[in-house]
């Protein structure tokens, strides 16, 4: 046998012990992964896998796709690595140190910052999905994604960006009942509210999986996906099957993901601009200020998702690759590493206790330090 050919045993096509001999080449390849004898396929020139098989052993190769935007980052690879690695190490600490605020102070366990903290949760969640993967693709030499990995990215991304807009809609709906209803507040929200944290996070879970569930069911050939990241819509793009189904649910789902929550912020804040207008009251105003991070938090949200569609629909081939770079990755690091400063910095009630979180950090690093001294002195 020569060094060039793989030995294949096609259990489910074949008798048992009959085996193949296929030359390592793509083109004789793809003919047997149309057929779904195996799902995908990855060729690698000059691997020779094992000279005498045993009988009914199969080899499992793994597709895998190329994610050609980190070609442009070759020249520049050591500065990219390190600028996407502080990101992500700001995002953890920040996120991390809001949720344990919010944890560890009782004044702070009511519905708004519980809502806050979710928020922050799933920051995590979005931006775990991405730069961990993004880092690793940047000291690759092939900038390859698995097939798997990629449907598994495809889904935590999808459901983040859903799970993100449905807690800002449930936020808006908080606030709404904060301004329009003061006095009954704290009772209509503490009976709700482990309804809607649990409805945020199954909805876009569950919702989203029946779209994934389409996906994978086609039968991808393409290669290349021209994103830093992997999205629905690029891989139904690489399929070599019908795909129009799954075209139409990806389609049909986006008002579902949208329109309830759209409705929802909409409403909220049209009822509460009519009580800014009819009522002037001290207590209004100070329930009128939480808005406010809540809005630069859409605002935020909102300019992430423009810069996604706007990637999507129009040509942006004539702009520079850091501008290109920047808006595709807007999305997935703009909203987790800016609402922790937003909220942080925004509410009273977070920012001293933060602070005092931070003085207590540093007068333990200090205490250390000084106790390490003193036993050198000694």
């Amino acid at each position: 046998m020569n060094n060039d050919k793989i030995e294949i045993s096609l259990t489910q096509s074949l008798s048992p012990d009959h085996t193949i001999l296929f030359t390592l080449s793509p083109d004789t390849l793809r003919p047997f992964c149309q057929k779904r004898l195996y799902n995908v396929v990855k060729v690698v020139k000059g691997v020779y896998f094992n000279p005498n098989p045993e009988p009914n052993q199969i080899w499992m190769l793994t597709f895998t796709m190329t994610l050609s935007v980190y070609y442009g980052m070759e020249d520049l690879k050591a500065m990219y690595f390190c600028i996407f690695l502080i990101i992500y190490i700001a995002i953890v600490a920040e996120n991390v140190a809001l949720i344990r605020v919010v944890y560890c102070e009782k004044t702070l366990h009511e519905p708004m910052y519980l809502l806050v903290c979710n928020l922050a949760v799933n920051g995590l969640y979005g931006s775990t999905a991405l730069l961990p993967a993004l880092l690793s693709n940047i000291l690759s030499h092939s900038h390859e994604i698995s097939l798997p990995l990629c449907q598994t990215q495809i889904y935590a991304i999808h459901t983040y960006a859903i799970t993100e807009f449905t807690i800002l809609a449930v936020m808006s709906y908080d606030r709404y009942v904060a301004v329009c209803y003061p006095l009954h507040y704290y009772t209509i929200m503490s009976q709700r509210l482990l309804k809607l944290i649990v409805f945020t996070w199954l909805y876009p879970l569950l919702a989203f999986l029946i779209v994934l569930i389409f996906t994978v069911r086609l039968q991808i050939c393409g290669r290349t996906i021209d994103q830093v990241y992997c999205l629905n819509y690029l891989l139904v793009k690489l399929a070599c099957s019908d795909s129009s189904v799954a075209s139409l649910v990806g389609l049909l789902s986006v008002p579902l993901y949208t329109v309830p929550q759209i409705i929802m912020i909409f409403y909220s804040y049209a009822h509460i601009l009519r009580i800014c207008i009819l009522s002037v009251t001290k207590s209004k105003f100070k329930a009128l200020r939480t808005c406010t991070p809540h809005l630069l938090a859409i605002i935020n949200y909102s300019i992430g998702c423009f810069f996604e569609i706007a990637q999507s629909r129009f040509n942006l081939s004539h702009l520079p690759y850091q501008s290109k770079l920047f808006l595709s990755l807007y999305f997935l690091i703009f909203p987790p590493l800016l609402n922790p400063a937003i909220y942080g910095l925004s509410i009273h009630l977070i920012r001293a206790q933060l602070l005092k979180l931070f003085s207590r950090k540093s007068r333990q690093v200090m205490n250390t330090g000084a106790k390490g001294a003193v036993v050198a002195a000694h």
